[in-house]
C-alpha cells in the first residue's frame, strides 16, 4: 500500500445554502487528520439539474480562507478558459499572501460545454484547448516566480509583465493538475504538476494512468517521485464504504486522498468519515 501523505476534503458549492457549506468547513478546521479543503470552479451546478444555485469558487474560497487558520485551500480545479492566466496568477499570489501561504493552485483545461455556451465563454476544441492550457501553465509559473515575464505563444502574449507581490510559498504555490488524457494532458502533468489528480474512476484505471504519467516523466527527464499522486474518493453517507474505497486507491498508489462530498456533509459525518478512513489505512 502506498504511503498516503495527505487527506483532504471537497465540497461541491452547488444547490446548497451557504451556512451548510460553511459549517462543513468549520468542522473540517477542527479535524487534525485533514490538512486541506477544495471547492470546484463552475458557474452552473454540474450534478443533476443545472438550473440551481452555484457559488463562484474563488470568491467563496477567499471567504473560507478568512474563516479558517490551518487548512490549505484550493479549487479542484480552476478552469483555464474562465480567466486569462495573467489574471489568475495575480489572484493566486494575492490569495497566497492573505491566507498565509495556504493556497493549493488547482489547474485544468476546462470541459463544460453547456456552461460555456450559456455564458458566452469560449471553449476551444480539445486539441487547441490543451495547447492553450499548456501555454497557460507556463505563463502562470513565470509570473509567480520571475520578476518580469515576456511570453509569445499561440494563445497568450505578455510583454515585461509583472505580478507583485509574489506569493508567500516559494518558488510558488503547488500546481495540482487534474486530467486523464493519455497523449497530451498527462504529458502536461509530467511537465508542470506538483500533484496530479485523478478525477474519478476505479483503482485499476488510476494505476494505469499513473504508469502512463510516469512514462511521460521518463521521456522528459523528470523524476516521477516529484509528483504527488492524488485521487477523488466519492464520499456518501456510509463512512465504511468511503474507507474501503480509500484503501483501494491507496493500494493502487494514491498518496493524496480527496474525500469528495457532492453536498455539504451532515453534522459529524465528515469527522466520522475521516476517522474511518484513517483507521482503515493504518
Amino acid at each position: 500500500m502506498a504511503d498516503v501523505k495527505r487527506i483532504t476534503f471537497k465540497t461541491a458549492p452547488e444547490r446548497t445554502e451557504w451556512s451548510r457549506l460553511l459549517d462543513t468547513w468549520l468542522e473540517a478546521e477542527q479535524i487534525e487528520a485533514l490538512d486541506g479543503g477544495w471547492l470546484f470552479d463552475h458557474f452552473y451546478p454540474i450534478y443533476g439539474d443545472p438550473t440551481g444555485p452555484c457559488f463562484e469558487g474563488w470568491t467563496a474560497l477567499s471567504y473560507l480562507a478568512g474563516r479558517t487558520k490551518r487548512l490549505r485551500l484550493g479549487l479542484l480545479v480552476t478552469g483555464n478558459p474562465y480567466r486569462h492566466p495573467s489574471v489568475l496568477a495575480n489572484m493566486a499570489a494575492t490569495f497566497d499572501v492573505f491566507s498565509g501561504g495556504r493556497l493549493d493552485l488547482g489547474l485544468g483545461a476546462g470541459w463544460n460545454q453547456i456552461e460555456a455556451d450559456a455564458l458566452g465563454l469560449e471553449l476551444l476544441p480539445i486539441r487547441d484547448r490543451l495547447s492553450q492550457f499548456e501555454e497557460a501553465c507556463g505563463v502562470v509559473d513565470s509570473l509567480l516566480t520571475k520578476e518580469t515575464t515576456t511570453f509569445t505563444g499561440r494563445f497568450y502574449r505578455l510583454t515585461d509583465a509583472r505580478c507583485a507581490p509574489k506569493p508567500v510559498q516559494r518558488p510558488r504555490p503547488p500546481f495540482i493538475i487534474g486530467g486523464v488524457g493519455e497523449k497530451r494532458m498527462l504529458r502536461i502533468c509530467a511537465r508542470w504538476a506538483d500533484d496530479w489528480n485523478f478525477p474519478g474512476g476505479s483503482p485499476e484505471m488510476f494505476r494505469e494512468k499513473v504508469a502512463i504519467l510516469h512514462r511521460h516523466c521518463a521521456e522528459i527527464g523528470r523524476d516521477p517521485s516529484e509528483i504527488t499522486l492524488s485521487t477523488h474518493v466519492f464520499a456518501g453517507d456510509d463512512p465504511a464504504k468511503t474507507a474501503a474505497d480509500s484503501v483501494g486507491f491507496a493500494e493502487a498508489g494514491a498518496q493524496h486522498l480527496v474525500l469528495y462530498f457532492l453536498s455539504p456533509a451532515a453534522p459529524g459525518l465528515l469527522g466520522r468519515t475521516v476517522e474511518a478512513v484513517t483507521a482503515a489505512l493504518r
